[in-house]
């Protein structure tokens, strides 16, 4: 009996690191207007950037069907095999709820659902620890439950370029994004307790959020035993700015791991973004 890793796109692994982890990653659809994607199959994070910007509609995301997740649980019943299933928040997306009803469609004991209370790269975190103990031949039970304790560890923060695209999506007011334009406001967002999309801070300029979020971590310290990754949106230059500022202030994590973002949580901070995302030491 083997334990199969599942997830879905929004945490952002590219092919090539699918395929070395050998994981599944069931993909979300984006839509944009009367177009429709699927993504990291024929839309890139690159190529959903430049529709973000230049695009009149704002995009939607759409949860994998159940249908989808019952092929992958059906397939592993019949293997012989287990599941673990580790999801963007359910504050965030129905992607938990489209699983939970596909577990019960493929009568399968073994699919065990984790909702991860996060999205892109914490989510990368959790699975990271996944492929290790599956690696080390732990049950899927096993993996499940340190999973649903490591992600209350879990840390993300961004700082957003512009207030716009939190507007667009809904997360702030027209009104609170016109004032926050005028002052050259910039967001810092965090991901909270319920998995849901929260600002946690606002500066003016760059640099003030650099500081910000540095008196976040060092508040919070990253636990040595797990990668530290940085995100960004589009554009590598603040993320690069960000990370230099953090060595100066010597916090230095090693080798430096950077990623970009995909749509999920792309389309609401918009291009320029940049952050950090870590496990936090208990």
């Amino acid at each position: 009996m083997a334990v199969q890793i599942i997830v879905d796109s929004t945490a952002d692994f590219s092919a090539k690191e699918i395929e070395k982890r050998q994981i599944t990653c069931i993909p979300m659809t984006v839509t944009f207007g009367n177009e429709q994607y699927i993504d990291g199959v024929d839309l890139t994070k690159e190529e959903f950037f430049v529709k973000l910007i230049n695009e009149k509609e704002f995009p939607k995301t759409s949860q994998p069907s159940p249908a989808k997740f019952a092929d992958c649980f059906e397939e592993a019943k019949e293997n012989g095999d287990d599941v673990v299933a580790i999801l963007v928040s359910g504050a965030l997306s129905g992607t938990v709820q489209s699983a939970t009803i596909a577990k019960d469609i493929a009568e399968h004991d073994g699919v065990y659902i984790v909702d991860s209370k996060s999205a892109t790269l914490g989510i990368r975190l959790l699975v990271d620890r996944a492929v290790r103990m599956r690696d080390q031949g732990k049950s899927a039970k096993e993996i499940a439950e340190a999973l649903d304790e490591l992600k209350a560890r879990v840390r993300l923060f961004a700082g957003l370029d512009t207030l716009e695209y939190l507007q667009k999506g809904g997360r702030i007011s027209k009104t609170a994004a016109s004032i926050g334009r005028l002052a050259g406001i910039k967001p810092i967002i965090s991901i909270d307790e319920e998995g849901k999309v929260a600002v946690c801070g606002k500066q003016r300029g760059n640099k003030n959020v650099f500081r910000q979020i540095i008196k976040y971590v060092e508040a919070d310290m990253p636990d040595e035993n797990y990668s530290v990754y940085f995100l960004y949106s589009a554009d590598k230059k603040n993320c690069i700015s960000f990370i230099q500022t953090l060595q100066k202030n010597g916090l230095d994590f090693g080798k430096i791991k950077t990623r970009e973002i995909g749509p999920t949580i792309g389309s609401h901070i918009g291009p320029g973004a940049f952050g950090i995302v870590y496990i936090a030491n208990k």
